[in-house]
């Protein structure tokens, strides 16, 4: 109990060994590779932040436990896993808006926010860790796909641990056997907890993932949409947005209740809101969950662009269906962009 008193006051202190120091440097590079993994569970940036610093802390506490009786990696995903399923327990399961509650009339009021958290939270690409969590052969997604938002919204609809196993399994490439020991089940168990697991994520994704959307598109065709959004909202043009839109498009505002189908709905909506002629807006780019997403900035009464939400697009082709306006005061920050436009 004296070495764990120690060690706990040497976190992050000059007057620590050697031997501590060394271990520190290997916990960190895992960092983000580990937010990557907590947000995959818990649906929530700062959730998984939580998570993160519990799990380092845990790692740092059993040094004396490890020995090395398995790879540092997996040791940390076992206890960056089970930190999640017990805050699950503890909170409730995060949505978007349009598994919450039916499409909305777009001629009604927008209504207040729900002020409890149940969103799921856009992530941003830069922390994902790529380089740390490179994925084992028996991977199933790639580590972009598997923060899609679609994806995310899949997995918060899983009992926590059918939702641990597909991720530790099918996202970072584990074996059975490691996932098991990881969960104190048996590979039997967690090829069961997997197949319903698949059933459930393969009813909810769409065909095609927002990664090959985009691979399909190309790089040329990508900036000429989001230059067409960017201008299209800096002219309050809703015209050239209905032309960017899919038949059957979607649209959201966290922490709103009011989502809107389909293409009329979708303009009315913006007419009698965001895009009524009043408001002036300029958006800058960024991506988000591995898609494109946009910094949307509103002029107040001072002559200042100042953030309002970040926006991001899910693609079917080459067009726009669906847009999730994540009202975010940190967003600006989270994502890497300016207090100000």
């Amino acid at each position: 109990m004296g070495t764990r008193r120690r060690r706990d006051r040497a976190v992050g202190a000059e007057a620590v060994s050697p031997e501590e120091r060394n271990y520190g440097e290997r916990l960190e590079p895992h960092r983000r590779a580990l937010h990557a993994h907590c947000y995959r569970m818990l649906g929530s940036v700062q959730d998984a932040e939580d998570a993160v610093q519990e799990t380092l802390l845990k790692a740092w506490r059993g040094l004396d436990r490890f020995e090395g009786r398995s790879s540092l990696r997996s040791w940390l995903y076992t206890i960056a896993t089970n930190v999640c399923l017990r805050m699950i327990e503890r909170r409730p399961t995060r949505v978007l808006p349009i598994d919450y509650g039916p499409p909305a009339d777009p001629h009604l009021p927008l209504g207040p926010p729900l002020a409890e958290s149940i969103w799921i939270e856009p992530y941003p690409d830069r922390r994902l860790g790529l380089e740390e969590g490179l994925a084992g052969p028996e991977a199933r997604y790639e580590q972009r796909e598997a923060v899609e938002l679609a994806f995310i919204a899949a997995l918060q609809h899983l009992p926590a641990r059918q939702r641990a196993v597909l991720i530790l399994r099918d996202v970072l490439g584990f074996s059975g056997e490691e996932v098991a020991g990881a969960l104190e089940t048996t590979p039997a168990s967690v090829y069961s907890l997997l197949q319903r697991a698949h059933a459930s994520v393969d009813d909810r994704l769409p065909e095609r993932s927002q990664q090959q959307t985009l691979r399909s598109l190309g790089d040329e065709r990508l900036s000429e949409i989001v230059d067409r959004y960017v201008e299209a909202w800096a002219r309050t043009d809703i015209d050239a947005i209905v032309e960017m839109l899919t038949e059957g498009a979607t649209a959201a505002m966290p922490p709103f209740l009011k989502w809107f189908l389909g293409r009329e709905a979708f303009v009315i909506g913006l007419r009698a809101g965001a895009l009524d002629g009043i408001q002036q807006w300029r958006l800058l780019p960024t991506t988000a969950n591995g898609q494109l997403a946009m910094g949307a900035y509103r002029l107040d009464h001072s002559g200042v662009y100042v953030p309002n939400h970040l926006a991001v697009l899910t693609l079917s082709g080459d067009r726009i269906d669906q847009l999730q306006a994540f009202h975010d005061a940190s967003a600006p920050e989270r994502f890497g962009l300016p207090a100000r436009a």
